[in-house]
């Protein structure tokens, strides 16, 4: 009986978090990608002391964390809990028209990029690709070997450069800080054409813990862009 309650308590207390609009804005801006505190704040219109109590409320619910840049440890994203919301799904992204491609872009493009296009195409029917800032020669070993342990087909090519890969039209998803804030400071600001996932490196650690929590990582937002890509908003075709 005290296992229920504790259960009910929780789904009650991200009830109540989620009973605010402004909340709800948070967490479906937060669907599909992690983003600044200070971003967040700027696409809401919300000054800095309405975000960070927000944000509070949110957190002490378990559905959003806070995690410093790998790259400029000055910034940090928030990144929401998806579990946490127990079946409640964010609204889709209504501006997310169906890409003809999707391009995975992480620092070396030799692990994380690599498996979110292995992922990808596994999920979804649109066309996906990888590609690094600063591409190492090869794949890193555990990325083969974690991909071959669940049955994951690498894309074909060895690694390239964001450069000679990205073409008009292409979805970008950076999935490590490092290559989000290199191609941020590369554009005029941030738009629906490119998203960020804040997955911390693996390769750092270099174990098969790690390859295998990232690759989780992956797989999830995976799961849940391919669902806002392959769904058709009101108004919108496929």
């Amino acid at each position: 009986m005290d296992a229920e309650r504790s259960r009910l308590v929780r789904r009650a207390a991200v009830h109540a978090a989620l009973a605010e609009p402004v909340r709800l804005a948070m967490v479906d801006a937060l669907a599909l990608q992690d983003v600044s505190p200070k971003e967040l704040g700027a696409r809401l219109g919300l000054p800095s002391n309405l975000l960070a109590h927000h944000l509070g409320v949110l957190e002490r619910a378990g559905l959003v964390v806070r995690g410093r840049s790998e790259a400029d440890r000055r910034r940090s994203y928030v990144r929401l809990v998806s579990e946490t919301l127990d079946g409640l799904v964010p609204a889709a992204v209504q501006d997310l028209a169906r890409p003809p491609r999707v391009v995975f872009v992480c620092t070396h493009n030799s692990a994380r990029s690599q498996l979110a296009a292995a992922l990808w195409a596994r999920r979804s029917p649109v066309p996906a690709a990888s590609a690094g800032t600063r591409p190492s020669p090869h794949v890193h070993p555990r990325t083969v070997t974690t991909a071959r342990a669940h049955g994951l087909d690498l894309p074909a090519g060895g690694t390239a450069h964001v450069r000679d890969v990205l073409e008009p039209g292409d979805l970008v998803v950076a999935v490590c800080d490092n290559a989000h804030e290199h191609l941020d400071r590369r554009s005029a600001g941030t738009s629906m054409d490119r998203l960020h996932w804040s997955v911390p490196d693996p390769v750092r650690a270099d174990t098969d813990a790690a390859f295998e929590e990232a690759l989780a990582l992956i797989r999830h937002r995976v799961g849940r862009l391919a669902t806002a890509v392959d769904t058709p908003a009101p108004g919108r075709s496929a």
